[in-house]
């Protein structure tokens, strides 16, 4: 399986009227100049302490995350499991609003955090009624450079794909083992920043075995991705998977065990050190792996 093609695309920059790469394209153009590939990382805004998200979103991009999602707490959550479930229900007792989550990202760019893309992850609904064209320059102001609209299919997504290509804002699409190849091109015509590959059906959550049929389903994808990186996310929660991922794939995401982790020592004063370290147990996993 060649990595050879160049794993980004270029898109018209906001306002400019001149051809740029986005944040995100810039970080895998540089991942594979070096062999190593994307550790995208997911934590829920507002969980488990609304006034300390900026600070576990810094620690994961201080333990190497190339790519941080954040998710955007939601009522009626889909394909997320018990962990994300538990986590967006905590977050929204806790008062988290999509306004919020912004200014979450606001709070880490002005840390001094610039060169690592920030994603907003979560349902069509809050983005709706934000209102499109609000919500991508206002998310694009706040310094977030794309969405992962969860039940956003590309089929109706013409509308909100103006608004965010307006905005300079990149729209990231699923696809899973049960897509058809229509599916898969049209998503290819439409993602930018990566095509989000879910591993297996079901919901999220750590599992402990790679897919057999994953392999097959990212060449799949690839080959109608036009040049958009392909990650890999749903079930991974260790190095060894993300090793094992990382042969095929163009990024890897782990979510649930670092919403797990947060979660369970969020009382202990070192959690933050203890997520940096597990972070960089996994992005030294995506070094060097050899491509089959």
């Amino acid at each position: 399986m060649s990595q050879d093609r160049p794993l980004f695309v270029v898109r018209q920059a906001a306002d400019a009227g001149e051809t740029t790469l986005s944040r995100i394209a810039n970080r895998f153009a540089a991942l594979q100049a070096k062999n190593e590939k994307a550790l995208v990382a997911f934590v829920t805004a507002g969980d488990p302490h609304p006034e300390r998200t900026a600070e576990a979103v810094a620690a994961l991009m201080d333990g190497g995350a190339d790519i941080v999602e954040l998710g955007i707490p939601f009522s009626d959550p889909l394909a997320d499991g018990p962990t994300i479930q538990a986590s967006s229900h905590r977050a929204l007792l806790s008062g988290m609003t999509p306004p919020k989550v912004l200014e979450v990202v606001r709070q880490v760019r002005a840390s001094g955090r610039e060169a690592v893309p920030l994603v907003l992850m979560g349902a069509w609904n809050p983005v709706l009624q934000y209102g499109l064209e609000r919500f991508a320059k206002d998310a694009v102001a706040a310094g977030a450079d794309g969405a992962i609209l969860t039940d956003l299919s590309p089929d109706e997504a013409g509308e909100w794909k103006r608004a965010a290509d307006a905005a300079g804002f990149d729209t990231i699409f699923l696809l899973a083992p049960t897509s058809t190849a229509a599916r898969m091109a049209l998503v290819g015509k439409m993602a930018s920043g990566f095509v989000y590959c879910v591993s297996r059906t079901g919901v999220t959550g750590a599992q402990s075995d790679v897919p057999d049929e994953l392999p097959a389903l990212i060449e799949a994808i690839r080959g109608r991705a036009d040049g958009t990186p392909v990650c890999v996310g749903f079930g991974v929660g260790d190095p060894e998977q993300v090793a094992a991922i990382s042969r095929y794939a163009d990024g890897v995401v782990v979510g649930s065990v670092l919403v797990d982790l947060l979660h369970r020592e969020r009382d202990n004063p070192r959690v933050l050190s203890l997520v940096q370290d597990f972070v960089a147990s996994l992005k030294a996993a995506t070094r060097g792996a050899a491509p089959l």
